[in-house]
């Protein structure tokens, strides 16, 4: 049986390599609540990557397809371990449903179907501007960041700071980026990632017992591909 990667790649990468006030008192309540917020999302985001070089954490991810044609909206959770090293490296690996892993290596990323033993290898240039996985992985700082996204703070919920990050390149599968941060005692730990694509899909990363700046090294986020699989490059 054939696997689709669980991750919606046109929300990681590109979809080429395989988210009534009454009453004027309250309103006003509100917005000055929300513009009091909002600026610790974008801080946040600039603690985060600037102090968090390396990170590593567990995951459980929903993705939320579009009701069409009168069908309901169709729903997919898959789970597994996410880890990444500034700037450029990272990987996450699924554990559930399927085996599958997505990993760069700094310069190529490897899509690995473990049931099919069937990998895909990109260069990582031509598919990460955009991408969420160039907001919590691989800038190297948010001038980087703010050359590809506009950043928007958004008003504090669920306990976490947000920040939207809208892609300014257009052509992308990507239309926007919400990333939840919670403060603790190391600083920003990354907490949720929302995902909306250019096909409507939702995809919601809740990210739970996460390290900051383990010891990871390079050498970790190379990928072999296995014996006898079924390698394409593009």
């Amino acid at each position: 049986m054939k696997h689709t990667f669980s991750f919606p790649l046109a929300s990681l990468l590109s979809r080429g390599a395989r988210v009534t006030l009454t009453g004027l008192l309250a309103f006003a309540a509100i917005a000055a609540s929300a513009q009091v917020n909002t600026v610790s999302g974008l801080e946040s985001l600039e603690t985060f990557v600037k102090n968090t070089k390396s990170g590593r954490a567990s995951f459980t991810q929903v993705v939320t397809s579009p009701a069409r044609d009168g069908q309901t909206a169709k729903t997919k959770t898959s789970s597994g371990s996410f880890e990444f090293l500034r700037p450029n490296r990272f990987k996450f690996v699924y554990t559930k449903p399927f085996e599958q892993s997505i990993v760069s290596d700094g310069q190529t990323l490897w899509l690995h179907d473990v049931d099919l033993n069937q990998v895909t290898a990109r260069k990582l240039s031509q598919v990460l501007s955009g991408t969420p996985a160039a907001v919590i992985a691989a800038a190297a700082d948010i001038k980087a960041l703010q050359a590809d996204f506009t950043l928007v703070p958004q008003p504090d919920k669920d306990g976490l700071e947000w920040i939207l990050a809208t892609p300014k390149t257009k052509d992308g599968q990507v239309q926007s980026i919400t990333v939840g941060f919670r403060e603790s005692a190391k600083g920003s730990e990354l907490a949720r990632l929302e995902i909306l694509d250019s096909f409507g899909q939702r995809s919601v990363m809740s990210f739970s017992n996460f390290e900051v700046n383990p010891s990871l090294n390079a050498a970790g986020f190379q990928f072999k591909p296995p014996a006898g699989a079924d390698v394409i490059r593009q």
